[in-house]
């Protein structure tokens, strides 16, 4: 899916190579790294809990609900799957919102993780579409995360001198 970039670009016009240079340390590099591997977890782990959820939603008409009351028989209702419509529980707390309000802010940092090593690595544009892509495909962001992370990995062991800017 993603092949590393060789260290030395070669420039078709004269044959010469060009040296492979980043927009930061080597300790900048990691830390955004480490950022994007985090959030490349927390947001894949999200959004297989809101596809779980629009499923329990849109094919069997359920919620996921803490506390409350059950509508229908008046008993305190714990933590489980109530009706949407008509409404199962009333006075709980509506998981399945929350699910969706959590992934969407997650994915909103998620970009900016992607972002941060995308111009730390000075990547083609193309890359940065492909790490956006990671958080609303399923498992995809768990893929790309192992690729890229390998890939920074390799890069920084090739060109030990391209992060020596400051």
């Amino acid at each position: 899916m993603i092949e590393p970039k060789p260290a030395v670009q070669q420039d078709s016009a004269q044959g010469k190579g060009k040296k492979r240079r980043f927009g930061g340390t080597e300790r900048q590099i990691r830390s955004a790294l480490k950022f994007y591997k985090v959030l490349a977890y927390l947001t894949g782990a999200m959004l297989l809990l809101l596809c779980a959820e629009l499923i329990a939603r849109y094919a069997f008409g359920q919620y996921l609900f803490a506390g409350g009351t059950n509508a229908v028989t008046g008993q305190p209702f714990g933590l489980g799957f109530a009706d949407a419509e008509p409404k199962g529980v009333v006075g709980g707390a509506n998981i399945s919102v929350a699910v969706l309000i959590v992934h969407g802010w997650m994915y909103v940092v998620y970009l900016i993780s992607n972002f941060r090593l995308w111009t730390l690595m000075r990547w083609p544009f193309m890359k940065l579409i492909l790490l956006a892509l990671g958080g609303v495909v399923p498992f995809l962001s768990f893929v790309v995360e192992k690729k890229l992370h390998a890939e920074v990995e390799a890069e920084l062991a090739a060109n030990p001198q391209a992060a020596q800017r400051y």
